[in-house]
């Protein structure tokens, strides 16, 4: 191995991460149900997060130029590595949301109640850590392509963790052919960056034009590639299932921080290109639009707790491809400050993302460990039984609603002041599309305030609609201790933002250099920010303390919510998932197409009668698969080359092989 540059400690640091990550299942391979082998693994996970950000943060204050380069001998060239700002914006919440997530587990899966399944679990996930931490540092198109295939495969093991289920077989299915149709398309980027820089590595910043159908090709194959990987719409058909149907905390590093390396592969593509076209923005934005708006219709009429989260993941990615789509309109039109805007408000996003949505998952990870089920319309209740839990999953859910005072505001006033800043600088139709991102971040921002109301009132407020799931006791302290550290980090965000301008200006200017004279500090009030959300806390510490006083001085009394007269209300009378959310899906009708199965009430002494509503996955079944269907069956004559034989196959070899041979002999 050679360094060009000095030696960087940073990128060591980084290195160490990577060999604790890959080798915290090890101990449980080699003691297999150990509960000390299991906790010897956590411990390595979480030293490897706390180097690893360590790393991360001096890649950022102290920076080091230079790479590591490892000679491969194959005729790709050598493997690469090196740390930016840029990736280490994208490493921190990858190794906070991962260190979390090992602690979590040793409680929501310990390996005496699961034998079985906890050395797959911790090795493979073990392993996906050190794969998403090798993609963020990989420089070669070579070693990140051998980094994103173990990233792959690692987390398809870690989802199919319960592999006898046949629903968690067939997301994992699907999860692996979408991840390998990915891949494909990113083996096409890297060729085609090949043929335009004459070098398998990422090209500098601002180095390669972006006129010419090799700039529009390697913009395309980008797009569909990462984008598959972000859960991008209409690329998102994996998404919900795999969520849905993986261990709790494996969803949350799914959804927090895999879906993320899907827009650092864009964000580091895109910066290669000097002069973006306009359409490349405005496609970006409409896409990013589409899943946030659909992502947050799909969540209201989920029944699925997991699901429902994993939807919401689809409506935040589409709110970061937003400000990226603007900030690619920004650089063709030469405006600074929305480049600023939007790319700082996608990278925030980024990181509140990651932590608010692993708060969730996690959370909800309690609430199905205490309950034994996912399902909304089951639950009731919870809250008074797990008040720490529904506390927060409370943050995460005021978080991810873009609420003051938690993170998730900040990011998306960023946005915000990017498409009020458009206004007045557009003229025409194609530059004027940042402004439309305001009334859509409205409209997202209402229906996850309706989602989430529908979800914490029905799951942890009311009355207990099963008695088998009635949530009989609070997570532990190894499981709420992951849950504080991210709700902290959620609060810390967004009551002092300004804390991390720093960051967010070298991760700036590592996206674009022109950037290096607009600090984002000058567009972003963060003064203001930390006064008004301090403000607020104070506010409802005194209406706490206030309502507090007065509940001391009454009686207290146990009695069964008044039932408008009813002297026998049940558990049935209260609003249920599908009702809360029926007149919002109901909005968006044609595009969710919901299902509806009813046993109408008949006769003047009628029997039983029901009523169930299902929300299919429109794109996957209404779309992909008759598609897929129809091309099989088209495809039927062309399966007789199949023989079986193997003279046969080697002849179709040899006479590919003769063709290939002629194609290049003329270039």
């Amino acid at each position: 191995m050679t360094f060009s540059g000095e030696p960087a400690t940073s990128l060591g640091l980084l290195l160490l991460a990577v060999c604790c990550q890959a080798a915290s299942g090890v101990p449980l391979l080699l003691r297999p149900g150990s509960s000390v082998a299991q906790r010897a693994g956590v411990a390595l996970m979480v030293a490897a997060s706390l180097a690893g950000c360590a790393g991360a943060l001096g890649a950022v204050f102290l920076p080091v130029a230079g790479t590591w380069f490892l000679p491969s001998g194959l005729p790709f060239g050598g493997l690469e590595i090196g740390v930016d700002a840029l990736s280490a914006l994208f490493l921190l919440p990858i190794l906070i949301v991962t260190g979390c997530c090992a602690v979590y587990g040793a409680g929501y899966w310990p390996v005496a109640r699961h034998p079985g399944h906890g050395g797959k679990l911790a090795f493979f996930l073990g392993l996906l850590s050190a794969a998403l931490t090798m993609v963020l540092v990989a420089r070669s198109t070579l070693l990140f392509l051998m980094a994103w295939e173990v990233m792959a495969f690692s987390a398809y093991f870690a989802l199919t963790t319960e592999d006898e289920k046949p629903q968690v077989r067939e997301a994992g299915v699907l999860y692996l052919i979408t991840a390998h149709l990915g891949a494909l398309a990113l083996f096409a980027t890297f060729s085609l960056l090949n043929a335009a820089t004459g070098a398998y590595l990422f090209p500098a910043q601002g180095s390669l034009p972006a006129a010419g159908p090799l700039a529009t090709a390697i913009f395309l194959t980008a797009l569909f590639g990462f984008g598959m990987k972000a859960g991008m719409m209409p690329l998102h058909i994996w998404l919900p299932s795999a969520h849905a149907n993986a261990p709790s905390h494996v969803s949350a590093i799914l959804s927090g921080v895999v879906l993320k390396t899907g827009i650092y592969g864009m964000m580091r593509v895109f910066s290669a290109f000097a002069d973006p076209p306009l359409w490349w923005g405005g496609m970006v934005l409409v896409l990013g639009s589409i899943s946030a708006v659909l992502g947050v219709a799909y969540a209201i009429g989920q029944h699925d707790l997991k699901r429902l989260l994993a939807y919401h993941s689809i409506e935040n990615i589409g709110i970061i491809l937003m400000g990226l789509g603007m900030a690619l309109i920004g650089a063709n039109q030469g405006w600074e400050a929305l480049i600023a805007l939007g790319a700082a408000g996608a990278l925030l996003h980024v990181i509140n993302h990651a932590l608010f949505k692993a708060l969730l998952f996690l959370s909800a990870g309690s609430v199905i460990h205490a309950t034994g089920t996912r399902e909304i319309d089951l639950l009731g209740g919870v809250g008074r039984r797990m008040p720490k839990t529904a506390l927060f999953f409370l943050a995460g859910a005021v978080a991810i609603c873009g609420l003051p005072p938690l993170n998730g505001f900040v990011s998306e006033l960023m946005i915000y002041l990017g498409a009020f800043n458009s206004i007045g600088a557009a003229v025409g139709l194609g530059p004027s599309l940042p402004a439309l991102a305001a009334p859509v971040l409205a409209l997202v921002g209402g229906l996850a305030v309706a989602c989430f109301v529908k979800v914490y009132g029905v799951v942890f407020l009311g009355a207990p609609r099963s008695p088998e799931h009635e949530a009989g006791h609070e997570a532990g302290v190894g499981m709420l201790v992951p849950m504080a550290v991210l709700a902290s980090c959620c609060a810390v965000i967004g009551l002092a933002p300004g804390l991390f301008g720093g960051i967010l200006n070298e991760a700036l200017v590592d996206y674009r250099q022109s950037l290096a004279a607009h600090g984002i500090a000058g567009l972003v009030p963060f003064a203001w920010i930390s006064i008004v959300g301090v403000g607020l806390l104070l506010l409802l510490a005194l209406l706490w303390l206030f309502f507090a006083k007065r509940a001391a001085r009454l009686p207290v009394a146990v009695a069964p919510t008044w039932g408008c007269g009813y002297l026998r209300p049940t558990p049935r009378m209260q609003y249920s998932a599908s009702s809360f959310g029926a007149t919002v899906v109901g909005w968006f009708a044609l595009l969710l197409r919901p299902e509806r199965h009813r046993c109408e009430v008949e006769g003047l002494f009628p029997g039983h009668s029901s009523h169930e509503s299902h929300l299919p996955e429109t794109v996957l079944e209404k779309g992909y698969l008759p598609f897929l269907e129809y091309l099989f069956e088209k495809a039927q004559p062309v399966r007789r080359l199949q023989h079986g034989k193997l003279n046969i196959y080697i002849f179709y070899t040899f006479v590919t092989l003769v063709l290939l041979l002629a194609i290049t002999s003329g270039y």
